[in-house]
């Protein structure tokens, strides 16, 4: 039984790669980042990683909604 929904696969492939492009960069600054904060304040290798986890938890966010927003502007579906 069909609903005539249909997949619009080019939104779909065009959305992917802008986030996996956007994903990469965003993981690497917030790895980046709390490795450098780290070393700012001599903190142990305890806090890099919590550091690092925590901008690595932003950037995950930010992936999130750069998907969001794009689905908007780039509809997953038509019909």
């Amino acid at each position: 039984m069909s609903t005539g929904r249909r997949i619009r696969w080019d939104n779909v492939s065009t959305v992917l790669s802008a986030a996996i492009l956007l994903g990469a960069e965003l993981i690497g600054a917030g790895l980046a980042a709390g490795w450098a904060i780290a070393a700012l304040f001599d903190a142990s290798w305890v806090w890099e990683l919590i550091f690092e986890g925590a901008f690595g938890l932003l950037a995950v966010y930010g992936i999130y909604r750069f998907i969001v927003k794009a689905k908007s502007v780039e509809p997953f579906v038509e019909g």
